[in-house]
């Protein structure tokens, strides 16, 4: 499906996740706010001043609720040597921030996961990268509410029809990953970060996935920076726009992407270069230079929704206040949070009463999950 915009300004070079020549975008920018959901804190604080909710109800947070997701970390093919400490690096920083999540980490690709070496958990089985790759998704297509992080660090390739992601020995398609995929039934993360990523997103796209790709079309085949960037910001705080103390895999995209067109501007040379995020399925992808703090501030002609809205409720590392929150808790929150992002959009065609008294009803919802119902008068908190 093509996404046409509203008349406005131009639009970005090329239309998001294709390898063809760029079409005709026209955009009108929306009013400059800093997200649709308001900051937890915030929220808070606001009713409690209100005397609308009172003393917090969150439970203290146990160690057996940290770990809140498995990693499959692919290191690709080096391609030449001086890749090799820059891949190194990346593999390295998100095995340490999963390790902060207290995530389950598994590496394919790496020197301690060849055939033969002890440190394998595959060390008799003389298996390609590929091979192993497709195994280890079979073993974490269960369904749970866990969500399953799989990152790419290396090298892609795009010959007009097929993009490939570079491994050590055979490669592995879009079309071939997207197959292995399809059976597994858990929230999904995947972060493809080479070069000539963007024909990934549309197969990989689905409903309840996030993927990002270090570009925006197959023939950005320059070496993508955009991982170097990401492996550094995943749990940096600068990154946390909102300040909820926890940075969304939306903050971390948005970070990246600026600090690759930083990069590039500081050089002086022309971007090579443009990630892309995909949320609600639909496979188009939507560029960081789309958003204004965490919000999309574009609009489609046919108001097709933009990505991000769920990306900004994926996390990796929690806060404290979020890892307080049982698995059940925090998923009735995001639907709750989906629900207000669905009312924001409709404001324009709504009553002005009934938008609000909606929107009052789902804050006071969103509230009353963090902190216990203010009790009757003369009573005492439960």
């Amino acid at each position: 499906m093509k996404r046409d915009l509203q008349p406005g300004s131009a639009g970005p070079p090329g239309r998001p996740g294709s390898a063809g020549p760029p079409p005709s975008h026209h955009l009108t920018p929306m009013p400059p706010v800093l997200g649709w959901i308001p900051t937890t804190r915030l929220l808070i604080a606001t009713l409690l001043l209100a005397g609308v909710v009172t003393s917090p109800a969150l439970a203290q947070p146990d160690a057996s609720t940290k770990s809140t997701a498995t990693m499959l970390l692919v290191r690709g093919a080096d391609g030449e040597p001086e890749y090799a400490p820059r891949f190194d690096r990346q593999v390295e920083r998100w095995r340490a921030v999963a390790q902060q999540a207290g995530a389950a980490c598994k590496v394919i690709g790496t020197v301690a996961s060849e055939p033969g070496t002890p440190q394998s958990p595959e060390a008799k089985e003389d298996l390609a990268d590929r091979q192993r790759l497709q195994i280890a998704l079979g073993k974490e297509g269960v369904e749970t509410f866990r969500p399953l992080w799989l990152v790419f660090i290396g090298h892609g390739t795009f010959d007009g029809k097929q993009a490939r992601f570079n491994l050590r020995g055979p490669d592995v398609s879009a079309e071939e990953l997207a197959a292995w995929l399809k059976p597994v039934q858990r929230p999904l993360v995947i972060l493809n970060t080479s070069a000539a990523s963007a024909p990934f997103l549309a197969p990989l796209a689905g409903t309840n996935r996030v993927v990002i790709t270090a570009t925006r079309s197959g023939n950005e085949q320059s070496y993508a920076r955009f991982g170097d960037f990401l492996a550094e910001t995943m749990a940096a705080p600068a990154a946390d726009l909102d300040q909820d103390g926890q940075t969304s895999l939306l903050e971390a995209f948005l970070n990246a992407a600026s600090r690759v067109a930083e990069f590039y501007q500081t050089e002086g040379r022309l971007a090579t270069e443009h990630a892309l995020i995909d949320d609600n399925g639909d496979g188009l992808g939507t560029p960081a230079e789309w958003f204004q703090g965490i919000r999309a501030v574009r609009r489609a002609q046919d108001n097709h929704p933009l990505d991000g809205a769920h990306a900004h409720q994926v996390h990796l590392v929690l806060s404290p206040e979020e890892l307080a929150l049982s698995p059940e808790v925090r998923a009735h929150r995001d639907t709750l949070e989906q629900q207000l992002f669905a009312l924001r959009e409709q404001k324009a065609k709504l009553p002005e009463t009934d938008y609000y008294a909606r929107l009052e009803k789902l804050l006071l919802e969103i509230a009353r999950l963090y902190v216990a119902p203010a009790p009757p008068e003369g009573g005492t908190p439960h």
